[in-house]
C-alpha cells in the first residue's frame, strides 16, 4: 500500500500567500529607491536657486596666495562657488583659476561669516580676480571687465548679486600717475558696473594695500601710499561704497602677499563692511 503524504490543508496557499506579500514589498522598496535615485540625479545638475552673490574681483591679494595646509575641503554646506566653466559647486579653496599658484584668499572667510550670519542664507561666490593685473584691465570695454560681466550675469540666473568685492592697486603703485587717479577711475568702473547690471544700489567694497609693501620696486619709488590715500576718496565719489582697512595684517616673505592668517581676518572685515552697507540700506 503506497502512503500519500499531503502538506496539511491550506499550507501551500499560506506560503505562496506570504511569498507574495514578500515579494511585493521587495518590488516597492526597489520601486521606491529606483524613483529616489532618480529624483536625486535628475536635480543634482540643476543649478541652485535664490543664492546671495558675492562678486570677487582684483589681482593676486583678492585671488589669494596665501599657503593652504588642505585644498577642495568644502567650506560650509551653504556657500557655492561658480567655476572657471561656469557651474555651481560647493565651495572650496583654492577659489580662484587664474594661476596655478592661486591658494587661499580672503574669500573663503568672508563667505563663511556671511553664512553664519544667517542661517537662511545660501551664499554664491564668482572669482574673477587675476594676479598681476592693472585697473586699466578693469574699466568697462576692457578684457577682464568683460569677462567678470559674463561671468555675474550667469550666476544672476540663480540668484541675486549682493555685493562686490574688490582688492587691487598694487600694480597702479607703479606709477605715479596711475596712483594718483586711482579713486576717479576705480570709481567711474563701480558705476559702470552698476549701469550694466542695473542695480544702482548694489554695495561694493575695495580694500587698502598692506602697509607691509615696500616704497620702492626693483629701485624705482612704489606709490602704493598714495592708491591708499585715494581709495579713502571712493564713497565720497561713489555712493554705497566702503573701503576696508588692511592695516596691521602681515605678509607671506615675498613681502607682498598677505599671509593666511591676515587673508582670513581681512576677509571677515570686508563681510562686516558688506553687512554694515546692506543694513544701512535696509534701513532707508
Amino acid at each position: 500500500m503506497k502512503t500519500s503524504h499531503r502538506p496539511a490543508s491550506g499550507s501551500c496557499p499560506s506560503r505562496r500567500g506570504t511569498l507574495q506579500k514578500l515579494s511585493a514589498v521587495i518590488l516597492t522598496i526597489s520601486l521606491v529607491s529606483s524613483i529616489s535615485s532618480g529624483l536625486s540625479t535628475a536635480t543634482a545638475d540643476e543649478p541652485p536657486q535664490n543664492l546671495q552673490i558675492y562678486v570677487l574681483m582684483g589681482q593676486s591679494n583678492m585671488a589669494g596666495r596665501g599657503e593652504l595646509q588642505k585644498t577642495r575641503e568644502p567650506l560650509h554646506p551653504r556657500i557655492q562657488m561658480l567655476t572657471k566653466e561656469e557651474r555651481w559647486v560647493p565651495a572650496s579653496e583654492p577659489l580662484h583659476f587664474d594661476k596655478s599658484i592661486a591658494a587661499a584668499g580672503l574669500g573663503a572667510s568672508f563667505a563663511v561669516r556671511m553664512a553664519e550670519s544667517d542661517p537662511q542664507a545660501v551664499i554664491g561666490l564668482i572669482p574673477c580676480a587675476v594676479g598681476g593685473t592693472p585697473l586699466s584691465r578693469w574699466q568697462k570695454g576692457e578684457d577682464l571687465y568683460e569677462q567678470a560681466l559674463k561671468r555675474i550675469r550667469t550666476a544672476q540666473k540663480s540668484g541675486t548679486v549682493r555685493g562686490i568685492l574688490w582688492h587691487q592697486g598694487e600694480n597702479d603703485s607703479l606709477d605715479l600717475q596711475k596712483a594718483e587717479s586711482y579713486a576717479r577711475r576705480l570709481a567711474k568702473m563701480v558705476d559702470d558696473l552698476r549701469t550694466d547690471l542695473n542695480d544702482a544700489d548694489v554695495p561694493f567694497v575695495a580694500g587698502t594695500l598692506g602697509d607691509f609693501l615696500s616704497n620702492d620696486a626693483g629701485g624705482k619709488p612704489y606709490h602704493w601710499k598714495t592708491v591708499n590715500a585715494q581709495l579713502q576718496l571712493l564713497p565720497g565719489l561713489s555712493a554705497r561704497t566702503a573701503i576696508v582697512d588692511a592695516g596691521g595684517l602681515k605678509a607671506k616673505s615675498d613681502g607682498v602677499h598677505f599671509d593666511t592668517p591676515s587673508l582670513r581676518t581681512l576677509g571677515e572685515r570686508y563681510a562686516d563692511a558688506i553687512q554694515q552697507l546692506q543694513k544701512s540700506a535696509a534701513q532707508k
